[in-house]
């Protein structure tokens, strides 16, 4: 009869005889264990943090700081040199700005005597994407060096254009997978944004935090995209 066949809590030495126990609980510690282990699993497989360099701003303050910033139209007169922002420069000891923020962004991550990253994982904020050899890494300049120097840094002396292309107390440097970098290039936002849409707030708000720091104008374009960007916060 089927009202035989049903789990019940009676002790073993009551249960009815010719009713099979043990393939049913054996089934069940199976089904645990299993699951036990892919639980574990997937903790082991969750990717590392992304990282979050100094100084970016909640989105209001970032609201208020792009508010304040001067819009006018970038002016590039051909004289750009990327030479003319002195980097990477020595930290310390051995390490340069690079290899600073390569350890301040991965995790896990090794270096020899001369304080290059021998190993590691790195989370590209930008795309999501997962590195172990830091050659897949490029320090990205939030600000790139070039729209740096069409809205502002023109004007300034290599010693300050050498702390703006080392700055480790803004969020400026940013460690994220190589081709997207180049990809990047020395576009605005209004031109170029990262691949992932999630990361937009984020961006946006670091993108601003530099401008206003380093008092840099920003274009018409720049402020609407900016704008857009801080809206997905």
């Amino acid at each position: 009869m089927f009202h035989d066949h049903h789990l019940s809590l009676t002790p073993l030495h009551h249960r009815h005889p010719g009713i099979p126990t043990e393939p049913i609980f054996d089934k069940m510690k199976s089904y645990i264990v299993a699951s036990l282990l892919a639980a574990a699993s997937s903790v082991l497989a969750a990717p590392a943090p992304m990282p979050t360099p100094p100084g970016i701003p909640s989105a209001a303050t970032a609201q208020s700081q792009l508010s304040s910033l001067t819009v006018k139209a970038a002016v590039d007169d051909g004289t750009y040199d990327r030479a003319l922002f002195p980097h990477w420069i020595t930290i310390s000891g051995a390490c340069n700005t690079r290899e600073t923020v390569l350890k301040r962004d991965g995790t896990g991550v090794v270096t020899d005597s001369a304080c290059a990253a021998t190993s590691g994982t790195w989370v590209s904020p930008y795309d999501g994407g997962v590195w172990h050899a830091s050659s897949d890494v490029d320090i990205d300049h939030m600000v790139p060096l070039k729209n740096a120097w069409i809205s502002g840094a023109k004007s300034w002396t290599t010693s300050k254009r050498q702390q703006f292309a080392n700055d480790l107390n803004s969020p400026q440097l940013w460690a994220v997978t190589d081709n997207v970098n180049q990809a990047k290039s020395d576009q605005s936002p209004d031109s170029w944004k990262p691949p992932l849409s999630s990361f937009y707030c984020t961006y946006a708000k670091s993108w601003v935090q530099v401008k206003y720091t380093w008092a840099l104008s920003i274009t018409s374009a720049e402020k609407s995209a900016l704008t857009s960007m801080l809206n997905t916060c």
